[in-house]
């Protein structure tokens, strides 16, 4: 039987408090360098969608929001402030359901999840209507993120952006990936591969982007731990010199929906 590497996932503790503007490259690579350690090819760094947002400039308070008729309408159905009811309507395509527990929405960038990934939890001014928003474009941040990574280490690396999310007919959360560069998304294993016994896989696809998400959202846990950051290393196997077509190519089409 053949061997199988093992997989690390390290969170990278000490890092700044993100703000617009601020590095979040040069944050890990002088956290790596103080510890002695470099980017090495094949490692991927997973990184939580807060600091992203936060210094992509992405927060926004509720009170310098206008709600409109259907935000209104929303937030009376939903018991919710008309204000966060249509910053949920901005940043969707599709409201999938409103109900008082949730709203689930389809982003604006295809990926279905409650409140459109707004967020007050992590971030300063929570407590006063301030908000924090997705990246305009997760995936285009990770290939940026990605490409000043190998500028500044040289190594051929992997980027997720990663939030938690919630699951059809699951209770909890687990880290999803919203943005993907240079990493396997989906390991299409069908007609591939055998089991145990020499059958011929037929339905196995593997959610590679969601388990690495999954895996550093795990380690940099979701509380005050102020680890925004994991680097996980001996999946190199799945690392690739291009970007890849992102984490939205793991998304099922809207066509395939089982659940609508």
């Amino acid at each position: 039987m053949n061997s199988i590497p093992a997989i690390t996932v390290r969170p990278l503790a000490g890092l700044p408090m993100f703000a617009p503007g601020m590095s979040i490259v040069q944050a890990i690579c002088s956290k790596l360098a103080d510890e002695g350690d470099g980017l090495r090819d094949g490692d991927i760094c997973v990184i939580a969608q807060k600091i992203v947002s936060k210094v992509e400039g992405r927060a926004v308070s509720l009170s310098a929001i206008t709600s409109g008729e259907a935000a209104r309408d929303l937030a009376g159905r939903t018991e919710r402030e008309p204000a966060m009811a249509q910053a949920i309507l901005d940043e969707s395509a599709e409201i999938m359901r409103a109900t008082p527990a949730a709203i689930i929405a389809r982003h604006r960038t295809g990926h279905v999840l409650a409140n459109a990934g707004i967020d007050a939890s992590n971030i300063e001014g929570g407590d006063e209507e301030n908000v924090l928003l997705w990246p305009r474009d997760p995936d285009a941040s990770a290939r940026t993120i990605r490409a000043e990574l190998r500028t500044v280490s040289g190594a051929c690396i992997g980027v997720v952006i990663a939030d938690s999310m919630g699951r059809a007919w699951r209770i909890g959360t687990v880290g999803t990936a919203i943005g993907c560069a240079g990493l396997t998304v989906l390991e299409d294993r069908r007609g591939k591969g055998v089991d145990l016994y020499g059958r011929t896989l037929q339905a196995t696809v593997i959610a590679v982007a969601d388990s690495i998400a999954a895996m550093g959202a795990l380690a940099m846990g979701e509380g005050a731990e102020g680890t925004p950051v994991a680097l996980v290393r001996g999946a190199e196997r799945w690392v690739s010199d291009e970007d890849g077509a992102g984490a939205v190519s793991g998304l099922r089409p809207v066509e395939q929906d089982m659940f609508r």
